[in-house]
This record gives structure tokens, C-alpha cells and sequence, in this order.
């Protein structure tokens, strides 16, 4: 039998190589190899031992008893629970990721704090802070009192065999997943080896005992979840916690769920007391609006089941470089790319020579297609220098032919915007169908794009228009 040799593996993406070279030919990427040692696989006999009989286990049928949905851990935390469908899953492993600092910590330390006052025994096992550190950030948050159980360990088998000692806890946090480190395998913690060995082993305590994990991800520059992305396929759920340091607001996102949706966000203030529930992330997002402001309008969105209002700003000047500057900021580049090639070809809007920027105010980030309207309204608006009504909220996608799309669910996106006293909306010709007749609003239905430019131009910016043009 050949003797294995040494393994290189990229700790940017899993790929292994048997020689070591200065770019992984998976990724792209340079200096990204390190050598590894990979024991055996659980169960395979090495040489000179007999392989062992497997253990013979019990089929059951599809149609077995009555179907239920899976039990939940209810946290208390109304925003939390919405994220991850309901409450936490007993047996279910959760992989929460996040830029330093965002607030990954203070999160979970509040998760656990609750489900301990629900009489739930709930263990926080820290790899990067000792446990004073820890218990002065729980004294910030005025969570001492709490019946969290701490440790600082990062060695696997010693806190799986700690964990399977006496009561069975509901939740375990593990911050973080690459501090952790395993016998199997002889490699630093940290690589992708000892990431995707360690957290296998804890995936197996969770599906063993019936306790949550909670994995704490580190992220790379990119936003992506550091280690191999095959971690990410073994845990039940991918959260991921975003925000600005500049912003108060924190949103929490599931990537993947499945035990809940993947397109609910939970919105959060971090506030000197840790991290508050907003209960009406619209209220919060549009609290610092620039009323009268050219460029500036306001898009009816929706995250999951709930309608979100939100402030898309542009700004049009005039570029003094060959080839102008596109920027944009909570939104897909692809599609400002898009709109702006719409106005151009079928609304006379000449941006060709003017650099653009784009944000999404507040730090959240837009998915759906519904917000073209608003942000070829903010686009024409700060060109023209014309601004749009303070009052007026716009929904629809655009097509390439400059038609305007109708949207799904606008009666909630209606309702939520005549809640925070808007008098009008701008929507697809379509929407007017399907529109609440109690919302209350005065709608502006637009079959294409041409017409809602004509209606910006005529609001006083039609002289600057031309002349930019």
C-alpha cells in the first residue's frame, strides 16, 4: 500500500493539492496554501487493521405517525425569533457570521442571558476572551444576574465530554468556530482542516443530545464566512449579522434556514445597553430624512413578510474623467447599470458624462427588483435638481423595453407606508388592481419609465435637464 503523503490545502476555499504552488488553480487565490496532516476517515481501518462490521440501525417508514412541526425554543427576543423561524430547533446547529466588532458577542450573550431567565440551561463557551472578559461585557448589558454557565476552552473533545456531564443544556454558543481545535487531526486551529473536523464533531453532539449550537463564523474581506464553505452545507442555518460602525442599526439575516424563510430580517440598535429590538425598522430608517432634498426618494420595499421603508439617495454631477465613476452603496451595481442604460436609451436622460452614486440610507440592503422605480425617480430627481414629494413613496421594477413591472404584495407595502403618513404612491399602471381601497393614498400609476421622467421634468427641472444633456 503507498504511503500518503503530505496534503497543501487552500484555507481560502478547502481545495487540497499533494505539492505546494503559490496560487490555488480552485480560487485564484495567492499564498493561500498550507500543509496539512489529515487523519484517517472515522471508520476506515488503516494498515494492518481489520476493517470493523458496521452497526446495523432501524429504517422507518415515510408515512410514519402524525406530522408536526418541529418543536421551537421561543428566546423572547421577538427579532431573533422572527430570523430563525419561530425559536431555535432542539437538535439544530446555527452558523452566525459578521464583521469584527458588529456585535456577534453581545447578541448571542443576550440570547443566552434569555433563554437562562426561561429556566433553559444555556452554556457560552468563549475561544478568544477569557470568562472575566465575558462577564464584564454581561455587567454592561445588566445581565449578570443570569444563570449562563462560561468557560474559556477551545478544545472539542473537553467540551463535548464537559457538555454530556449532568443536565443536557438547550443552548451552546461556541465563539468562534476557528478558535476551536480537535486530536483527529494535526493542524493549527484555525485552518480548514480543524475548522470543518471540529465542527462536524459538535454537529454530531447537537443531533446526539437534542441541544442548540450556536457557531460563531469569522468573515474574510470579502463579507464572505471564513473556512470551507462545506461547513456552512452541514449546519442547518447561515445568519448573518450586518451593519456599519457608522449606524446604530444592526440587521440580522438568514442566508439559509431550514426550519424558516431565508428572507426575514431582524433590525436591531446597538445602544450603550447592547442591542435593542426595533419593532418598526420603517419609523427608524426614514427618522433623519432630508425633506426638499433633490435625489432623494423613498422606495416601499419588503424583507420577507414585512413591508420596510427606506430613503435611496443619488447623487448625478457632472465628471470631469473620460470614463465616469458608478457607485453604489446597499444596492446591486448590476442593476443601477441597468436603469441607467433605460434612461438612456428610451427617456432622453443623458448620464453618460456625469458620475452617479447610489445609497440605501440606514445600512440596509436591498434584494428585490421593486426598488428600480425609486432609484431611476432618485436618479432623474437629482439630475434635474427637482425634488420629489416629500409625501410620496415608489414601488416597480423596470424592464429593458422601459416598462414598468408590476410588484408582488403591494397592498402591504401601501398600508405600511399610509401607517407612517404618506399621501401618495407611485406604482406600476398594473398595482392599481390589487391596490387596498382603505390605504388611504392617492395613487400614481406609470405604464413606462418615459412618463415618470416627464412628470420629474415638469416638476421645475426640465430647463436643467436640457441643458445637461
Amino acid at each position: 500500500m503507498s504511503r500518503k503523503g503530505p496534503s497543501f490545502i487552500c484555507q481560502n476555499c478547502g481545495a487540497a493539492y499533494n505539492r505546494w504552488q503559490g496560487k490555488c488553480e480552485s480560487c485564484g487565490e495567492w499564498n493561500t496554501l498550507a500543509e496539512e496532516s489529515v487523519a484517517p476517515p472515522l471508520g476506515k481501518a488503516g494498515p494492518g487493521k481489520a476493517s470493523g462490521r458496521g452497526r446495523a440501525f432501524a429504517l422507518q417508514s415515510l408515512s410514519g405517525g402524525e406530522i408536526k412541526d418541529a418543536p421551537r425554543i421561543a428566546t423572547g427576543i421577538g427579532e431573533f425569533d422572527r430570523v430563525t423561524g419561530g425559536g431555535l430547533v432542539p437538535g439544530s446547529v446555527l452558523l452566525l457570521g459578521g464583521d469584527p466588532g458588529i456585535g456577534k458577542s453581545t447578541l448571542l450573550v443576550q440570547v443566552a442571558a434569555a433563554l437562562a431567565n426561561l429556566k433553559q440551561r444555556s452554556v457560552y463557551i468563549s475561544g478568544e476572551e477569557a470568562v472575566a472578559q465575558v462577564r464584564l461585557r454581561a455587567e454592561r448589558l445588566a445581565l449578570a444576574g443570569a444563570t449562563v454557565e462560561l468557560a474559556s476552552e477551545t478544545s472539542v473533545e473537553d467540551i463535548i465530554a464537559t457538555l454530556s456531564t449532568g443536565d443536557l443544556p438547550r443552548l451552546v454558543v461556541i465563539d468562534s468556530i476557528q478558535t476551536m481545535w480537535t486530536d483527529t487531526v494535526e493542524s493549527s486551529p484555525g485552518t480548514v482542516t480543524q475548522v470543518r473536523t471540529s465542527a462536524q464533531a459538535l454537529i454530531r453532539f447537537a443531533k446526539r443530545s437534542g441541544a442548540c449550537v450556536i457557531l460563531v463564523g469569522h468573515v474574510t474581506k470579502d463579507g464572505q464566512i471564513a473556512g470551507p464553505r462545506v461547513v456552512e452545507h452541514m449546519v442547518d442555518a447561515v445568519m448573518s449579522f450586518e451593519g456599519e460602525g457608522s449606524h446604530q442599526f444592526r440587521i440580522l439575516r438568514a442566508v439559509k434556514n431550514r426550519f424558516g424563510p431565508t428572507d426575514e430580517i431582524g433590525v436591531f440598535e446597538m445602544t450603550g445597553l447592547g442591542l435593542r429590538e426595533v419593532q418598526n425598522p420603517s419609523e427608524l430608517f426614514l427618522s433623519e430624512r432630508d425633506l426638499g432634498s433633490p435625489g432623494t426618494a423613498v422606495f416601499a420595499g419588503i424583507e420577507g413578510t414585512r413591508p420596510v421603508l427606506v430613503e435611496i439617495q443619488a447623487l448625478v454631477a457632472p465628471s470631469a474623467l473620460g470614463t465616469p465613476r458608478r457607485a453604489v452603496v446597499g444596492w446591486d451595481p448590476s442593476r443601477l447599470s441597468m436603469v441607467i442604460a433605460v434612461l438612456e436609451a428610451h427617456c432622453g436622460v443623458r448620464l453618460a458624462q456625469h458620475d452617479v452614486y447610489l445609497n440605501v440610507a440606514g445600512g440596509l440592503r436591498i434584494n428585490e427588483p421593486a426598488a428600480d422605480l425609486a432609484a431611476a425617480a432618485a436618479l432623474v430627481s437629482s439630475l434635474a435638481g427637482a425634488p420629489l414629494p416629500a409625501d410620496a413613496v415608489y414601488f416597480g421594477e423596470v424592464s429593458l423595453s422601459g416598462a414598468i413591472r408590476p410588484v408582488a404584495q403591494s397592498p402591504a407595502r401601501l398600508k405600511e407606508a399610509a401607517k407612517l403618513g404618506f399621501q401618495r404612491a407611485c406604482l406600476p399602471d398594473p398595482g392599481r388592481s390589487d391596490a387596498p381601497s382603505d390605504a388611504g393614498l392617492a395613487l400614481s400609476t406609470h405604464g413606462n419609465l418615459a412618463s415618470l421622467v416627464a412628470d420629474i421634468a415638469a416638476r421645475g427641472g426640465k430647463g436643467r435637464m436640457r441643458k445637461e444633456a
